[in-house]
């Protein structure tokens, strides 16, 4: 019942755009940090970027700042990844994966943590996303 699914993905040319969704069911939308993950063969799972669903804040990797957008449909309990000006290093299996996050945790925890694949307990499926040169 609770599950979060990817989709959106699959070959795009550099420089053209992607938009990624990560629908959820089966739990309370606007409790949860939602955070996109990718991870590249022989390289580490890195954070892309997250959103705290209830107040909108968001948090960029370095990486895709500046051409990457996330955003959140909460009517649609839905979450996107707009990824714009994409680059052959973009090429990854994105994930996405939610953990609860009261109204009562600072700031400062979601700064250390949001990028930390051990502290969300909630994964969906990966899809390709491939970029060409």
């Amino acid at each position: 019942e609770v599950q979060l699914q990817a989709s959106g993905g699959g070959s795009v040319q550099a420089g053209g755009s992607l938009r990624l969704s990560c629908a959820a069911s089966g739990f309370n939308f606007d409790d949860y940090i939602i955070t996109w993950f990718r991870q590249a063969p022989g390289k580490e799972r890195e954070g892309v970027s997250c959103i705290n669903v209830r107040d909108g804040i968001t948090i960029y990797a370095d990486s895709v700042r500046g051409r990457f957008t996330i955003s959140s449909d909460n009517a649609k309990k839905t979450v996107y990844l707009q990824m714009n000006t994409v680059k052959p290093k973009d090429t990854a299996v994105y994930s996405c994966a939610a953990v609860r996050y009261e109204p009562s945790e600072d700031v400062d925890q979601l700064n250390r943590l949001w990028a930390a694949a051990p502290w969300y307990d909630m994964w969906g499926q990966g899809t390709q996303v491939t970029v060409s040169s």
